[in-house]
């Protein structure tokens, strides 16, 4: 009993200190270090949207850039930004371990970020100010300009490669999930984050973009470039109070092996007991801090890998239940990752399309201008309010009806996110249709003058892009991260922001397509450089139908999904004791007689 409760005050989840030594869970880990690594994605979000969120208006004014041309890169940059994550979560898991990935990367990112704040300062990096109407008729940047601008932009991106899939695993690594005190917590844990990344955006979409569109660029990104350095020190001073986990191989070649052994013996039967497959003994996973997982019948072919022919003991020809499992979950979570391209898509519009409607409205009260971009606040605001609501009232009411301990599944909060990115669109489309009848009504076609229309008739879609993201995105980083196997991690938290670079990517795709194709036979186009003589009312719609039929694929997907078993019994125990609260509960308030 002694030696059981001196094991219970070590971590059961394999985390160790940086030399690999076993931790006290007094010592290390819980919300006392996360608390460390939410201020640092407070100041790291506010430099990176202090970038983001108006590039495109620094793309059009500065580098004298058209309409599609700027909105495509940048949505091409943003999803580089989220597609890099792939190789820092590859770097992770297979070599350096967590930390060190995400050490040496920010530095990287700081390097990107400090040489971006010398291009948009130095005269000699950008062409001369020009002040006409159409700024593709100003002078072009050249060369040098762009391979400085963009070269700063792109070495950010290979920083935020190893920053981002890391940090907020980190964070989820300061919960042990074996013990049911620190399951709870880490339910709550990533709409924390969350809120922590949007005090970050509410900084940057406030107060960086006034100073950016009204004191000057050099200092609207300087600010940025401080708030990194000051972020990567907060992250660094919290290095004694952190629990690690070890790098457990390359998930890529795990994966690579179990197709391979799975294709290789694809005539092989499957015997009828799962004892009868090829496994590890539970001491080689012990020995490892590694958990063992039992066959599931789910993806039946990849089973084919553990089947014992006596051929070969090859690991490309013979694979450990666990390993094919882990590959399972990780393919398994693949239709998901498809179904959140589309609203990643979605997403892009507020730092592209809308920004540029917002600069043909009425943006005056009184002698302040609001900067455009500025209205992504709103995002913020209602993101921040959404999240707080969520965790603090509607998981609590939803416990009582369905006694999950996270109120509703992950996928129904996905889901319920996506409806919202639906509506959004229809709004949005049916605001531009507004826009446009004015800019026709009162002569602004052709001159592309400024519409008689407070830019806040935009308010709408931006603050249910911010309920969208309290619904989809909080859930989508701890779907992936929860539903990835322990070793594969940093490669599963990977997935949400792969979602978000090929929602971009697909963004740019879908704008250059619509804008060639609606310019054929002599038409006129929907997207053009004159916001007002544009079409974007019929591009939203088109938005808002393709999110409908992303809506049913999500359904069918999400109907045949298999949640992963849990490591340990926590949430059984939470759920048992949400249970018996609530049957307490209901003693106390109907009297029996």
């Amino acid at each position: 009993m002694e030696e059981g409760r001196v094991m219970s005050e070590y971590t059961q989840d394999g985390t160790v200190d940086l030399k690999g030594n076993a931790i006290l869970k007094s010592k290390r880990g819980g919300w006392k270090a996360c608390s460390f690594l939410v201020v640092y994605e407070i100041f790291e979000r506010m430099a990176y949207y202090g970038i983001s969120s108006n590039l495109i208006l620094y793309l059009t004014k500065k580098l004298h850039q058209g309409t599609v041309t700027s909105s495509n890169n940048v949505t091409n940059w943003v999803g580089t930004i989220w597609i890099t994550p792939i190789l820092g979560a590859y770097v992770a898991d297979a070599h350096l371990g967590r930390y060190w990935t995400f050490a040496i990367a920010s530095i990287i990112y700081l390097l990107g970020l400090c040489l971006l704040t010398l291009s948009v300062s130095l005269p000699s990096l950008k062409p001369p100010q020009c002040h006409e109407i159409d700024v593709t008729k100003c002078e072009k940047a050249s060369t040098l300009h762009l391979a400085v601008f963009y070269g700063a932009l792109y070495t950010l991106a290979v920083g935020t490669g190893g920053t981002k899939p890391n940090i907020s695993t980190i964070g989820a690594d300061q919960f042990d999930d074996f013990d049911p005190k620190e399951k709870e917590p880490k339910l709550s844990f990533f709409n924390w984050w969350m809120f922590s990344i949007f005090l970050g955006t509410l900084f940057a979409n406030s107060v960086l973009v006034y100073i950016q569109d009204n004191v000057g660029w050099t200092l609207g990104y300087a600010l940025p470039t401080l708030g990194l350095a000051i972020s990567i020190i907060i992250f660094l001073a919290g290095t004694p109070f952190y629990r690690h986990k070890l790098p457990a191989g390359s998930p890529f070649t795990k994966m690579a092996k179990v197709i391979v052994a799975a294709i290789r013996k694809w005539k092989v039967p499957i015997p009828s007991d799962s004892k009868e497959l090829y496994e590890l003994d539970l001491e080689e996973y012990a020995k490892k801090g590694k958990v063992r997982i039992d066959h599931t019948p789910t993806l039946r072919f990849l089973s084919k890998a553990s089947v014992n022919t006596g051929s070969s003991t090859s690991a490309w020809v013979l694979c450990p239940v666990t390993n094919v499992e882990e590959t399972k979950q990780m393919l398994r979570m693949i239709p998901i990752l498809v179904a959140t391209f589309v609203p990643s898509a979605m997403v892009a519009q507020a730092n592209t399309l809308f920004v540029k409607q917002g600069i043909t409205l009425d943006r005056g009260i009184g002698s302040f201008n609001i900067p455009p971009a500025s209205l992504g606040t709103f995002v913020t605001l209602s993101m921040l309010i959404c999240v707080v609501l969520y965790d603090c009232f509607f998981v609590k009411i939803m416990q009582r009806l369905t006694k999950n301990p996270r109120g509703i599944t992950l996928l129904q909060r996905m889901g319920i996110g996506l409806i919202i990115h639906m509506v959004i669109m229809v709004i949005a489309s049916l605001t531009e249709r507004y826009r446009l009848s004015l800019a026709k009504e009162h002569g602004l076609v052709e001159n592309g003058g400024q519409v008689p229309l407070s830019i806040f008739i935009l308010l709408p879609q931006f603050i249910l892009m911010g309920a969208a993201d309290a619904f989809l995105e909080v859930s989508k980083i701890e779907f992936f991260y929860d539903q990835a196997p322990e070793s594969m991690k940093s490669l599963g938290t990977s997935y949400s922001m792969t979602s978000l670079g090929i929602g971009n990517f697909l963004s740019t795709f879908l704008l250059s397509t619509v804008s060639h194709i609606t310019k054929e036979h002599g038409h006129q186009g929907w997207i053009l450089n004159n916001m007002n003589a544009s079409h974007l009312d019929y591009y939203y719609a088109f938005l808002a139908v393709l999110n409908f039929l992303n809506l049913i694929f999500f359904m069918i997907v999400t109907k045949f999904y298999v949640y992963s078993a849990e490591v340990s019994d926590s949430i059984k125990v939470l759920e048992e004791e949400l249970k018996e609260k609530t049957a307490t509960v209901s003693n106390q308030v109907i009297p029996r007689y």
